[in-house]
């Protein structure tokens, strides 16, 4: 591990990840999955929040909601609400029930995929046409491809720069239009097992983005490492105005303005599957036709060509690929079974994404050979084993793994 630091001092998590492998009683994640925590009966934080809803007063909650938005709300022809959506199944619900529901007036803001995906731009404007204004935003192409490559031999994520984006850029928008109030969907820190305290509010934690949201490395930082390593970039290669929209404010800014971001899962009961439904009836959006590399599923990320990457390499780092993320939310929301989810996870999880492949390493700027020099790097040893010259997971789900 210490190696492993020292090759890759940017992605902080992996430093803290435990030594021994272990799985949820109740759902299939692992322990590996960054600030996941499990009780002594072996259940994952995410299961355990599964439960606390169970609780919850929707009614009251509801309520809160009606509050919060009377103190935002205007009937002078201004946006009052700010909206980040791709145009996906959970954004559209978002945005179509504050106007529709609750008769809100929403700004939508897009950060716009690096490559998109025929039906990803198909959902957006599906969205917009059902009746939203929309800003989507393009950062510079060029320096954008630069960041994505450093992000993917860096700290093993091609989709950090976009996570940048994703989160700083609406705030941005916000902030020029005057509109102080933001909503985003799911606190994914409690329905996928992080950060106890996320579960315990309402609202967006901007102090803590840098740890949740950036893998511990934020932009600046990015673009230091970048100036001073190997030849990813020269300062010629972008002008300050470039860096933005990838920018968060600081806290002490966001709280001078009176902005504030909330979770809309935290006032509505949150269900993925449930969110498809609505998006379909209300905002046209579409699944795939086929199912997505890497899992069973079809109506989430459907936006970029990138996209499949970003969950492989979650599946080499941490040995927890895009079926185990989708089975278990499923597990614990009802739909199936664990045992149905074993059975997803050993039949999917880690599939290459071979669908986009091609544009994918054009897009880095990087060659077939190279991209699996960066892959292997980031396999930590108590996750694989070289068996037979194929890497293969010590420890899996399905209990067959080298060392089970």
């Amino acid at each position: 591990m210490d190696k492993m630091n020292t090759l890759k001092p940017l992605e902080k998590q992996l430093l803290e990840l435990p030594k021994e492998v272990k799985f949820c009683t109740k759902c299939v994640m692992s322990n590996q999955r960054p600030r996941i925590t499990f009780n002594e009966e072996g259940v994952c934080s995410a299961c355990s929040y599964r439960e606390t809803k169970k609780n919850i007063d929707w009614d009251e909650r509801a309520r809160m909601l009606e509050e919060l938005l009377d103190k935002y709300r205007r009937n002078d022809g201004r946006w009052d609400v700010l909206v980040p959506s791709s145009g996906g199944k959970d954004s559209a619900f978002v945005g179509h029930h504050l106007k529709h529901q609750y008769g809100m007036h929403p700004l939508t803001v897009t950060w716009a995929p690096f490559e998109y995906t025929g039906i990803g731009y198909r959902n957006l404007k599906k969205m917009i046409d059902s009746g939203f204004n929309n800003i989507l935003i393009h950062p510079d192409g060029k320096f954008h491809r630069k960041l994505s490559r450093i992000c993917f031999e860096e700290i093993g994520d091609n989709f950090a720069p976009f996570s940048y984006g994703m989160h700083a850029a609406p705030v941005r928008i916000a902030l020029k239009f005057d509109i102080k109030l933001l909503f985003v969907g799911e606190m994914a820190e409690a329905e996928y097992g992080g950060d106890k305290s996320v579960s315990e509010s309402s609202r967006y934690p901007f102090k803590k983005c840098k740890s949740l949201f950036y893998k511990g490395t934020a932009m600046d930082q990015m673009i230091e490492y970048g100036l001073k390593h190997k030849d990813y970039f020269s300062e010629e290669d972008y002008d300050p105005s470039d860096l933005h929209f990838y920018r968060m404010p600081s806290f002490e800014e966001i709280s001078d303005w009176g902005i504030e971001m909330h979770y809309y899962a935290f006032f509505h009961k949150w269900t993925p599957q449930e969110n498809y439904y609505y998006a379909t009836e209300h905002t046209g959006f579409k699944a795939n036709p086929e199912r997505s590399e890497g899992t069973y599923s079809k109506y989430a990320s459907l936006d970029d060509m990138l996209d499949g990457l970003h969950y492989y390499l979650s599946y080499i780092k941490f040995g927890i690929g895009r079926t185990t993320s989708d089975a278990a939310h499923e597990v614990r929301d009802g739909h199936i079974s664990r045992d149905e989810g074993v059975a997803l996870v050993k039949r999917f999880d880690g599939e290459f994404p071979s669908k986009y492949f091609k544009e994918t390493i054009e897009y880095l700027g990087i060659d077939e050979e190279h991209f699996w020099k960066v892959i292997d790097s980031f396999r930590l040893p108590h996750i694989w084993k070289k068996v037979g010259g194929e890497w293969k997971l010590r420890h899996s789900v399905a209990k067959d793994g080298v060392d089970d």
